[in-house]
């Protein structure tokens, strides 16, 4: 075997032009069109994430530092420092709690337990382990299933709708005189008020012109309940308003312990773990319908033909023979004797088709049969050159490649009809 040769380059004569096809490829900067092109992905993309920062904001309300309502450290609108400060420096004992162990153990002695619960975490069994004891107990805008729980004689009424008058003999709505439990603007997206009516024995308080009561006294297992439709009343933001800051006053501070509890995720019942609609925000569902026919779009918008073929001559030109011998020193180098042998065979095979004239699609056994009746011989030597003897050696290999080639001749030597015999010269012209 001989080494490879090297790649040659295609070179021109001196002093003649080099190659400047047509269809030679050639350099050139991008026009505007093309670079706006270009950048139309990320401009979509720049509008996607606008559009999904635009949602965001429209499911969430726009609500930002808004803090934890009611709670008695935030400073917020919402929340409710200035009434827990404010009680504090009469010397009411403010504890804040989060679960229902720890307001509990927090109000021990008589205490008044305020209790705020929009999330609705704390079950029925929690209300009533929090009362007796002499306890004074203040719930804050209580659902349909905490009325039904704690005073089944009062039902909600529909949102406040301007300041009232107290119209009871509650000593603490008496002081309050007249309050406005209206949500303001910077609050009535955390805060809900409400209202009540009583058909039992609790007394209404700032009962409007249609006998909707912001705050109603009851009593729930020996304990004093005050029912307080509006959170807006002790809010940062609503605590300045007319009366509203004496009813909190009045009523959060009637004992020296107040408990501040605000029933977290801890507090709820344990019925087994939650399934994933339950932990899933409202807003993935949209999100992601919104994220699947934007991907669809833009399959369908990058997914069209990309334009025709551009003809790029090559660096430089290869032979056919390099290329056959290259082939042939792998098939060397991993002793593939069969495979190579197969190529030959095929090879040889096609062209003595063409030569006995049959078609392509003819078997090897027919094509054996008929060179051996075309060339005259033993059909078993021809069929064992075709298609039957395996080289186990170099030495094989080549004897059989010499061996179709003698086929191919003899085959062709058979088709071919012989030449007229030509006289030689005789010295002389005739006439």
């Amino acid at each position: 075997m001989t080494a490879p040769a090297p790649v040659r380059e295609r070179q021109t004569a001196p002093g003649t032009a080099p190659d400047t096809a047509p269809d030679a490829a050639r350099a050139v900067s991008p026009t505007v069109r093309q670079t706006a092109r270009r950048a139309v992905p990320w401009i979509v993309l720049a509008v996607i994430a606008v559009l999904i920062a635009l949602f965001g904001i429209l499911v969430t309300g726009g609500r930002t530092g808004a803090g934890i309502p009611l709670d008695p450290a935030n400073a917020a609108p919402a929340g409710t420092k200035a009434v827990a400060q404010v009680l504090r420096a009469q010397g009411v004992d403010v504890r804040p709690v989060t679960t229902l162990d720890a307001a509990r153990a927090a109000a021990a002695d008589d205490a008044t337990v305020l209790i705020y619960d929009p999330e609705r975490n704390l079950p029925a069994s929690g209300y009533r382990s929090l009362a007796g004891d002499g306890r004074t107990l203040v719930v804050v805008e209580p659902g349909f299933a905490v009325l039904k729980t704690i005073a089944p004689e009062v039902s909600a009424a529909g949102s406040p709708r301007g300041p009232v008058p107290s119209g009871c003999d509650v000593p603490a709505a008496e002081r309050a005189e007249r309050i406005d439990p209206r949500s303001t603007p910077n609050t009535k997206d955390v805060v809900l008020p409400g209202t009540f009516r009583v058909t039992g024995d609790g007394v209404a308080c700032f009962t409007d012109a249609g006998g909707r009561a912001s705050l109603v006294r009851t009593t729930f297992d020996d304990s004093t309940l005050y029912l307080l439709g509006s959170a807006a009343v002790l809010t940062n933001d609503g605590v300045d308003r007319l009366g509203n800051a004496a009813l909190a006053l009045n009523v959060l501070g009637a004992h020296r312990t107040l408990v501040w509890y605000l029933p977290s995720v801890g507090d709820r019942a344990v019925t087994g773990p939650p399934d994933i609609a339950a932990l899933t925000p409202g807003w993935v569902t949209p999100v992601m319908l919104l994220l699947v026919v934007v991907f669809v779009a833009a399959a369908i918008w990058r997914g069209r033909r990309f334009g025709p073929l551009v003809i790029e001559n090559l660096p430089v030109v290869v032979r056919a023979g390099e290329t056959r011998e290259g082939r042939a020193r792998l098939y060397q180098r991993s002793s593939a004797r069969l495979r190579a042998a197969d190529a030959l065979r095929v090879g040889a095979v096609g062209r003595l088709a063409t030569i006995a004239g049959l078609p392509s699609a003819a078997t090897v056994q027919e094509v054996a049969d008929a060179v051996a009746s075309l060339i005259r011989t033993d059909r078993g030597r021809v069929r064992d050159v075709l298609l039957d003897r395996i080289p186990t050696t170099d030495r094989d290999l080549i004897a059989l490649s010499d061996d179709l080639a003698e086929l191919e001749r003899a085959a062709s030597d058979a088709v071919t009809p012989a030449a007229p015999p030509t006289s030689g010269p005789t010295g002389r012209m005739d006439v």
